[in-house]
């Protein structure tokens, strides 16, 4: 994976443990972490029973509070606060706690824009703590992993060249204060949201947490607060208990956090089953929605114990339930939308299939019939792909950039299907030959007309690998095409012909345009032996791509 995404060169003495990747929607934040996501598949299996999350105020000592100056409205005037307590970490978990918090700070959290997470060893700390905000050169304190004291002025120029902390620098860098964290001793606890101060970092010996989060948005800071201890809170000496924090705002009024609020809501079965199409009843909807770690109980009728309502208790780990919508959703999901039946609704009008996809999906099927494989690649490239590797010097011209790519994997928008399917006969080599591939997709271009600064255009690309290039075979399939499009040979104006052409990607006199009604719509040829060898491959290879819009 790491040689596929940063090069060989880096990969050199990684694991080769096996590594699932899972995707989580956008909206389930609590899954982010092996914790949140572990503990779903336990009580969806009936494993585990749905916990309850307390926040407590403790009898043995005092509050932890946090005092808030006026001069934070300048910058950020939002703070939230927890404590984790008697706490255990290991070497896992503590991973996954640093790990969570970064994945908040990059979605929820906008890179640290809306909100941006502190964590510190309550026992190195003495509170009543301050948010305050303060001209830079007041601030000075040891920041987390550095050896002396900077200023914040020196630290904004220490990190300018740092890649992770650079992003966040522009945050607060044209503020006239910078925001900061002090205990009652005035030790720094962190200026957000560029860094922690190194004296209250956490270890693995770390059995006391508190938890700030300051904000430009209160509400996202309680959503981040809310899914953080609700994850960890697990390995307190008391699990899913947190202790609470007082807050005091500049204008005197005082808050707690977390809230860790239970939303009620009371759902229809009849709706939920006329909504879904499904005919399920209350006891079972019940048990559907106590999978999805929603706790649910029945509401009894008035006749016969006939019942029609649920009376519903959202956790606070799912802050995406807004509406009676999102709590017949987590139903379909628990019920599993593949086994909804099918059915005509029960409206005036029947919906029309797009015409472009009904004639990339008839394509497909005729494509299949003649011998070939379809594939599925990725719709983002490296620059290579689609440049170098194919002998086209400017084939990044009318390429779609992305401004901030992860991997040298995914840097552009493909503006080609070759590369793609070059790729995946390289992935393919050990099968039996030859290897007919096809694949009927979008490319994405440039263009100026449009709004967005870019098209998408549906395209046809088929390869043929063997020992001997197969010209005749991709020529023929092209034929194929066009008698199933009903577009006869050799008219210039209606129909279709080959002519010579040049193009770098293919070799000399082995090309030619694809014509219909007078335009070019693609090439088709043997390619080149230095593109075939450039996608480590051995043998030669025959290509067809053309656009397929022009014929509707």
């Amino acid at each position: 994976m790491i040689s596929k995404e940063q090069g060989e060169e880096k990969s050199e003495g990684a694991s080769e443990d096996i590594i699932y990747r899972i995707e989580i929607p956008a909206n389930r934040y609590d899954l982010l972490c092996l914790e949140g996501l572990a503990r779903a598949l336990l009580i969806f299996q009936g494993k585990m029973k749905i916990p309850h999350y307390k926040a407590v105020t403790p009898a043995s000592r005092h509050t932890q509070k946090i005092l808030v100056k006026p001069a934070t409205a300048q910058v950020r005037p939002y703070v939230v606060g927890a404590v984790l307590r008697d706490i255990t970490f290991t070497r896992d978990n503590y991973k996954s706690f640093i790990d969570l918090q970064d994945k908040l700070h990059q979605n929820l959290c906008r890179r640290r824009a809306l909100v941006a997470i502190g964590t510190h060893d309550l026992d190195t700390l003495t509170g009543p703590f301050t948010y305050d905000a303060q001209v830079p050169k007041e601030i000075r304190f040891k920041p987390l992993n550095e050896m002396k004291e900077y200023t914040a002025e020196e630290l904004m120029e220490l990190y300018s060249t740092d890649s992770h902390l650079k992003p966040y620098l522009q945050i607060i860098k044209d503020k006239p204060v910078y925001p900061v964290i002090y205990d009652q001793n005035r030790v720094v606890l962190s200026m957000p949201p560029i860094i922690n101060g190194d004296h209250s970092k956490i270890t693995l010996e770390t059995k006391n947490v508190l938890i700030e989060c300051t904000a430009v948005d209160l509400y996202k800071a309680k959503v981040v607060l809310d899914t953080l201890v609700c994850m960890f809170s697990q390995y307190c000496k008391e699990p899913f208990t947190v202790e609470r924090v007082e807050v005091t705002q500049a204008n005197g009024r005082k808050s707690v956090y977390p809230e860790l609020i239970y939303q009620q809501a009371v759902v229809s079965v009849s709706e939920i089953n006329k909504s879904l199409g499904i005919d399920e009843s209350s006891a079972s909807v019940v048990e559907l929605l106590n999978k999805m770690s929603i706790h649910s109980t029945i509401v009894e009728g008035k006749k016969g114990g006939q019942t029609s309502k649920i009376s519903v208790a959202v956790p606070p780990t799912r802050h995406d339930i807004i509406h009676p919508c999102d709590i017949m959703e987590d139903v379909a999901i628990a019920y599993g939308y593949n086994n909804i039946k099918m059915s005509i609704p029960h409206t005036v009008t029947i919906a029309e299939q797009c015409p472009l996809n009904k004639l990339t999906d008839q394509l497909r099927v005729e494509l299949s019939q003649s011998g070939f494989t379809e594939a599925l690649t990725f719709t983002l490239c490296s620059k290579e792909d689609i440049s170098d590797k194919l002998r086209r010097t400017n084939g990044t011209s009318e390429a779609v950039h992305i401004a901030n790519p992860k991997t040298i994997e995914f840097q552009v928008a493909r503006t080609t299907l070759m590369s793609g399917l070059l790729k995946t006969l390289q992935a393919n080599k050990k099968m039996p030959l030859p290897l007919k591939l096809f694949e009927i997709s979008d490319v994405v271009l440039k263009d100026n007309t449009r709004d967005v600064g870019a098209r998408n255009e549906r395209r046809l690309c088929a390869v043929n690998y063997n020992k001997s290039p197969g010209f005749e075979i991709i020529h023929g399939l092209l034929d194929r095409i066009m008698q199933l499009l009903e577009i006869s040979y050799g008219k210039e104006k209606e129909g279709y012909f080959i002519r010579t052409a040049e193009d770098p990607a293919f070799f000399p006199g082995r090309c030619a345009d694809v014509v219909v009604r007078g335009k070019a719509i693609g090439k088709l040829g043997v390619l080149h032996p230095e593109v075939v060898t450039a996608f480590d491959l051995s043998l030669p290879c025959a290509v067809l791509e053309i656009n397929i819009q022009p014929f509707l």
